[in-house]
């Protein structure tokens, strides 16, 4: 089973990761020999935390919790707290992953974080556009590895601006192989454009 953990902390941008969460949660698309995934909260303590949207959540484990492996995915999302010393702790285990071969997801805030720790340097990776990293990240060294796109894979990491929510879904979904390739697409083109029949062709895609 893989596991996916999404770490979560005060004023935590949730869209950010709503599409990433709902389409984890209820496989409501996943092909029919899909591996398993669990989605597990996860935070510096047990504590509830407030979201920017105003959500109250109550994490499912602590960092102390994660089993740091190959198969098992750290999703990052934007906050207004990625500065505060104490995150340093999920970072390390980003690092952990990263060399584990493990996936790491990060958008908006949460690159400059993992940008600060020059996890970015020698990887292609993207956040709010070009100079921003530079602006906040005074040792950021990965410049020459910055792509002007929604969200970009590098290996086993995905980087997405604040803007790049639904593109950073559909990165992490194509890793993890759960959608069929066309159900994949479809969904894509459905939620970027608002084509019904990208709809109707996504759920004949189910049928196959």
């Amino acid at each position: 089973m893989t596991t996916v953990y999404v770490y979560v902390m005060d004023t935590m941008a949730d869209w950010e990761i709503g599409y990433c969460l709902a389409e984890l949660h209820s496989k409501r698309f996943f092909r029919k020999d899909a591996s398993d995934i669990s989605v597990k909260t996860v935070a510096l303590s047990k504590e509830t935390v407030k979201s920017m949207g105003g959500l109250t959540i109550v994490p499912d484990m602590t960092i102390k919790d994660v089993q740091v492996n190959e198969d098992n995915v750290l999703i990052l999302p934007g906050s207004d707290v990625w500065s505060d010393s104490e995150n340093f702790r999920i970072l390390e285990l980003a690092k952990q992953f990263l060399e584990t071969g493990g996936l790491v997801a990060a958008i908006c805030g949460a690159t400059v974080a993992l940008a600060n720790i020059g996890l970015l340097d020698d990887k292609k990776h993207t956040s709010n556009g070009a100079g921003f990293l530079n602006m906040f990240c005074p040792d950021y060294k990965g410049t020459d590895k910055y792509i002007d796109q929604p969200a970009v894979r590098d290996g086993n990491l995905i980087t997405a601006a604040a803007t790049g929510a639904l593109e950073m879904t559909k990165l992490i979904l194509e890793y993890l192989d759960v959608f069929a390739k066309d159900t994949l697409e479809h969904w894509y083109a459905y939620f970027s454009t608002g084509n019904a029949n990208e709809f109707f062709a996504m759920m004949r895609s189910l049928q196959k």
